[in-house]
């Protein structure tokens, strides 16, 4: 055992020992050998949640913003406790090259989701990708096929599944059956989210490698606001990308599939039968965003209807409740959020059953010192890597596993798609089509740009 190694084992086990999880994964033998691809926001945040609940050696990290991997090497370097700093590449497939690696965390902006995870797992390594995991529905698909060829264990962070709160709400309310029979569930998101700016085009900073940032997506000019932690210079890939259709699904493929997949969680749904959406950009029509400002969304489950509505302006329906899903039963209420529940009777207004966010400072209290740290969501991020450990110790799938990804994430790109074409879509789930509707079959697989394969062939 190497000092990093060394080190990393006994600050980790000397941290399970002073406290309490309220997960625990399985015991390893030897430190896990991982290695990040994205080290942005978020990218960072599933990392050192990693790190939290299992010996973790980082072993290499990759991003094409050099200032922003050494910062993310040195913030790990910290963490391991020692001044040997993981190795760090600015191409993902020159890192898996040395197929040395236990766990790849897939951080990237979700136009490169399909290709660095197919990558991962065809190097041998088991994967946690962020949602969503595809951009278009025949990327998810070819995701899915090589999870499932090269027998590797796939945990999509869709952790809404493993959050504190919400499994008590699972437990408490809808398993026991309070709700009774179920009518329909609303999700939504009311967050000013949606980029309104119109910055002009400048030039790519030199510790930027914009080409290869874009990737197979479509090469939009270089435009992006400033940001006061990004040294004045335009950076696309801080969060402003979320704000165009060339590399995301926008606010439905962002904040939708978080709440849907947590009430096909919940209530066990499969895929919806059919999917509609209408919206556009109705209000904020002066910014270079290309993403809806306003949308609605309905899927058809066999159990049920899912409703999803979102608006980047204005105030939410309810104040205490910007983001989440109410479950409307015969029984009565149940309303969901990343900070709380409440299950209330038909007719009665006052919740009697409720919980809240756990927050876990006590135990973990380097979660106070992390920059971005969304600290009501950490317990979900520790416990969501610990049931993915799990998986990948016992061979069982992992709560959120890549074939429930999928589904949730093409489900939101069918609401997409509706919108574009105006008109509803039948989905046919045992042949992974939309019925009857060729010129909507076309758009299941996007084109890539010139010197990139799509993963579906």
């Amino acid at each position: 055992m190497n000092r990093r190694d060394f080190l990393s084992t006994s600050a980790a086990s000397a941290a399970v020992a002073a406290s309490p999880r309220l997960f625990a994964a399985p015991p390893a033998p030897k430190p896990i050998r991982a290695g990040l691809i994205g080290c942005g926001w978020y990218g960072k945040c599933d990392l050192l949640r990693l790190m939290q609940v299992a010996p973790t050696d980082v072993v290499s990290m990759c991003d094409v913003d050099k200032n922003m991997l050494a910062d993310a090497a040195d913030v790990v370097a910290k963490w391991q406790n020692t001044e040997v700093k993981p190795r760090t590449f600015t191409d993902y497939k020159e890192m898996l090259r040395q197929k040395d690696l236990d766990v790849v965390i897939v951080g990237t902006p979700d136009h490169w989701h399909a290709l660095s995870m197919i990558a991962a797992v065809e190097a041998g390594a088991d994967v946690y990708v962020q949602k969503p995991i595809s951009v278009d529905i025949a990327e998810g698909k070819a995701m899915l096929d090589a999870a499932r060829k090269h027998k590797r264990t796939v945990q999509v962070g869709t952790q809404r599944r493993s959050t504190p709160h919400l499994m008590e709400a699972l437990d408490r309310v809808v398993k026991p059956g309070l709700l009774g029979k179920i009518g329909m569930a609303e999700v939504y998101c009311y967050y000013h989210m949606r980029a309104n700016q119109k910055p002009p085009v400048v030039r790519v900073p030199d510790y930027f490698d914009y080409e290869a940032w874009t990737g197979p997506a479509p090469l939009r000019p270089y435009d992006a606001p400033k940001y006061p932690d990004a040294k004045g210079d335009p950076l696309p890939h801080r969060r402003w990308w979320r704000a165009f259709n060339e590399y995301s699904n926008g606010i439905v493929g962002d904040m939708c599939i978080h709440m849907l997949d947590m009430v096909r969680w919940m209530f066990d749904l499969g895929w919806p039968t059919k999917v509609s959406s209408t919206g556009g950009i109705l209000v904020q029509k002066a910014s270079a965003s290309n993403i809806s400002d306003t949308q609605t969304a309905t899927f058809d489950f066999p159990e049920f209807p899912v409703v999803w509505n979102h608006r980047t302006y204005g105030d939410p329906a309810d104040r205490e409740y910007p983001w989440g899903a109410t479950i409307y039963g015969e029984k009565g209420t149940l309303k969901l959020s990343v900070h709380k529940y409440e299950f209330s009777h038909t007719n009665k207004t006052t919740p009697i059953l409720s919980g809240k966010a756990v927050i876990e400072d006590d135990k973990f209290p380097e979660d106070r010192l992390e920059k971005d740290l969304e600290r009501h969501v950490a317990s979900a991020i520790r416990g969501h890597m610990a049931d993915f450990l799990t998986a990948r110790d016992t061979g069982a799938k992992p709560v959120a596993d890549i074939e429930q990804g999928h589904i949730s994430t093409a489900s939101c790109i069918l609401a997409n798609l509706s919108m574009k074409l105006g008109r509803t879509l039948k989905w046919d789930a045992v042949k992974h089509q939309i019925v009857n509707d060729a010129e909507a079959n076309k758009l299941l697989k996007r084109p890539y740009r010139t010197g990139y394969q799509h993963p579906a062939g």
